[in-house]
This record gives structure tokens, C-alpha cells and sequence, in this order.
């Protein structure tokens, strides 16, 4: 178990039930399960061999991961024996989260000066070179500048709440937002596979660079792509989901850059069908990575479970939060944006007074939004377990 430590305020201190003093014998205990500091040291991720390449596990592959799940789970267990003890998990202090804070929103402004600067250099490299598989990548860098406003839309938007107008939060605002980027990223990039069809069937175009717009061409996109490939290292190291979607920009245009690149070096020097073929490659590429993004962030807009995992760390700590809890009849925890709503229903005794039901049950609501995956959570008292389920008609 985690030692308990002094509580910083009394809203922390009124989380913990007075059940937690005094016998403690209710409760789930997986103590006798932890791993020792010998081996937690060298838990690593399960070795991966030649036969992965063919997406086939071996027999030790397959037991390490299992063991390797029984770990995570029993860690998180540990959170939620800590939040048990002290109230809240711990994790960075105020100091340390404003410093990240910070960092992060010194990512998104340096990404963002860094789209328009190298925006306009590339637009200079498709005037000098005509390629079509340079314009493309241009015009994924002019969707950068749009997904670069969109992402700062939506995070200044999820900073400014409003109650009165927007009751349960802004939340969702960010991958509505990446929707809209994503939407306009597809469209752009069936108008350049439009195009370079286009060209590949006209008989009168001709392309070739002359020494000069060789070098500027080459040193634009060499540029480029190393300034992109940077900010791509420095955005990835943080767990922000607004700096992740800038490094993901990021790789992007890497890749976009080099395809474009080498597209138009091989028709200036072989044949001209390799640069609007290489424009096409971009735009399939373009559209089909942004169509993940879509599946993903569709996933979180439309109430997707949580993964089972996490569920029975909740349904551990809703156990665990009182003595008097008889049964756990539903946990359930479904995407809102970012976040996860949360519905727990417990069962209590019959006979127990209003007051002290209600105070049971308001503290495991505080307690599951100390999470910090959960926007908001939602519990139910019963004295019951044997009636139907709760909104039925939204399961049939």
C-alpha cells in the first residue's frame, strides 16, 4: 500500500471516508502480488523478434505480454490505492505543471512561426520549379498555417469556459477542430490528384530545372525538412494532445518534403510523368493519414467506451471507497473529446439515512474526478441490484 502522507487542504481531506481508519480487511488488498523492486527495475516491454515483421507472436512473446498487462494493471491498481489513501494522485506539483504548461504553449507558437516562415520559402521553391510534386507538399504546408489556427482555436476555446452557455464544457471542441482540419486536408488532396492526372494526359507539358533552380530548389527543401524534423523530436516529447497533433504536422511534412523532392529531381533528370505521379503518391499519402485521424477523433466524438483496463481500475476504486458499498451493479466510462464521462452505480443499504448516502456517494464522484482522464462523473445510489438496467430503451 501507499504510505499516507499529509493532505495540503481540507477539500482533499474530506475525499477520504472514515472508513479508511480502523479495520481495513473489506477492502481488495493485491499487495501480496506486487512485483519486487528487483524486478520492477528491469521490466522492460517484451522482446520482439524477426517473426514480428509478419505480425505473428512467438510462445514467449505471448507470455511476456501477458505478464507484461498483469503489470499495468496491477500499477494501476496502485494509483487507486493511492488516491484511497491520500485523496489525489500524486504527480507533478503546481509549479511543475505551469513550467509544462508553458513549454507547451512555447511549442505551438515556435510550430506555428516555423509553418509560415518555411510556408513562404516554399512557395518561392514551386514558383522557381513548377513541380507539381512541390506544390503539393506546398499546400500541405499552407494546411499547417489552417490546422495551426485550428488547434489554437480550439485550445483557447477549451480555456475560456462558459457555464451558462456550455454547461458540460468545451472539450470536444478539439477533435471537432481536427475534423475540420482533416476534412479540408482531403479535399485539397483530391484537387492535386485531379491535377496531376490532368497532366499526366496532356501531351504538351514538359518539365525540366535549369543548374540555378536546382540549387534553390534542392536547398529550400533540404531546409525545410530538417527545421520540420526538429520541431517533430522536441513536439513528440510532450503528452499534450494539441503538441502531439502539431509533431504529427510535423512528420508529415518530413515525409511530404522528401517524396516531393526527390519527385522532382527524378523528372528533371529521367522522364516528366515522375513529378505529377509523385504528386499523386503525396496526395494519396496526405489523404489517407488524415483519414485515420478522422476514425480516431470520430471514436471520441460519438461515446466509445473506455478500454477494459481502465475500467476495472474505476470499478476497483468504487469498491474500495466505503465499507458500506454491498455491490458495484454498472461502471461505465465513455469518451467526451478528450475525456471520459463516467457512470458508477453502487448499492447501499436500505436502511442507511439520506445524509450519509449521500455523502458516500458525492466523495466517490470527487474522488473519480481527481482522475484526470475523467471531465465529469456521475453516481447512483441504490438499495438494489435486481431491476433492469438504468436507460434501458438506449440499449435496445
Amino acid at each position: 500500500m501507499v504510505e499516507p502522507v499529509e493532505l495540503g487542504s481540507e477539500e482533499q481531506r474530506s475525499l477520504l471516508s472514515d472508513a479508511n481508519s480502523g479495520d481495513l480487511s473489506w477492502r481488495l488488498n493485491f499487495e501480496a502480488f506486487q512485483l519486487s523492486s528487483e524486478h520492477a527495475e528491469k521490466k522492460v516491454k517484451p522482446r520482439r523478434g524477426l517473426h514480428d515483421c509478419y505480425g505473428v507472436l512467438g510462445e514467449e512473446d505471448n507470455i511476456a505480454e501477458y505478464y507484461q498487462q498483469q503489470v499495468e494493471v496491477l500499477e494501476g491498481f496502485n494509483e487507486m490505492d493511492a488516491l484511497a489513501e491520500r485523496g489525489f494522485i500524486p504527480g507533478m506539483s503546481k509549479e511543475e505543471r505551469d513550467k509544462l504548461a508553458r513549454s507547451e504553449t512555447f511549442a505551438i507558437r515556435i510550430s506555428n512561426i516555423a509553418n509560415m516562415v518555411l510556408f513562404v520559402a516554399k512557395v518561392y521553391a514551386s514558383l522557381r520549379s513548377g513541380s507539381l510534386a512541390i506544390i503539393a507538399s506546398t499546400l500541405d504546408s499552407l494546411l499547417d498555417l489552417l490546422s495551426g489556427f485550428i488547434l489554437w482555436f480550439t485550445a483557447f476555446s477549451m480555456q475560456t469556459p462558459n457555464p451558462y452557455q456550455y454547461p458540460i464544457g468545451k472539450k470536444r471542441m478539439q477533435p471537432l477542430g481536427i475534423l475540420v482540419f482533416a476534412s479540408v486536408m482531403a479535399t485539397l488532396g483530391l484537387q492535386i490528384i485531379l491535377e496531376s492526372i490532368r497532366t499526366l494526359l496532356s501531351s504538351d507539358t514538359a518539365f525540366s530545372l535549369t543548374r540555378e533552380q536546382e540549387h534553390w530548389v534542392v536547398g529550400i527543401m533540404l531546409s525545410v525538412t530538417l527545421v520540420k524534423f526538429l520541431l517533430m523530436i522536441y513536439c513528440r516529447s510532450f503528452t499534450n494532445e494539441i503538441v502531439k497533433a502539431y509533431a504529427q504536422d510535423h512528420f508529415f511534412d518530413v515525409i511530404t518534403n522528401v517524396i516531393g523532392l526527390i519527385a522532382a529531381l527524378l523528372a528533371n533528370y529521367f522522364d516528366d510523368w515522375m513529378d505529377p505521379v509523385g504528386a499523386i503518391i503525396l496526395a494519396l499519402y496526405t489523404i489517407r493519414t488524415w483519414s485515420l485521424t478522422v476514425l480516431e477523433n470520430v471514436n471520441s466524438l460519438v461515446g466509445k467506451s473506455a478500454a477494459p483496463e481502465y475500467l476495472q481500475k474505476l470499478t476497483y476504486l468504487c469498491w474500495n471507497h466505503h465499507k458500506a458499498v454491498r455491490h458495484i451493479d454498472t461502471v461505465r466510462a465513455y469518451s467526451f473529446g478528450s475525456h471520459y464521462f463516467v457512470e458508477v452505480d453502487i448499492v447501499l443499504p436500505s436502511d442507511m439515512p439520506l445524509q450519509e448516502a449521500h455523502d458516500i456517494g458525492e466523495s466517490l464522484q470527487e474522488k473519480l474526478e481527481l482522475l484526470p482522464e475523467i471531465e465529469r462523473a456521475f453516481v447512483h445510489l441504490d438499495y438494489e441490484f435486481s431491476h433492469k438496467p438504468e436507460h434501458a430503451q438506449a440499449h435496445n
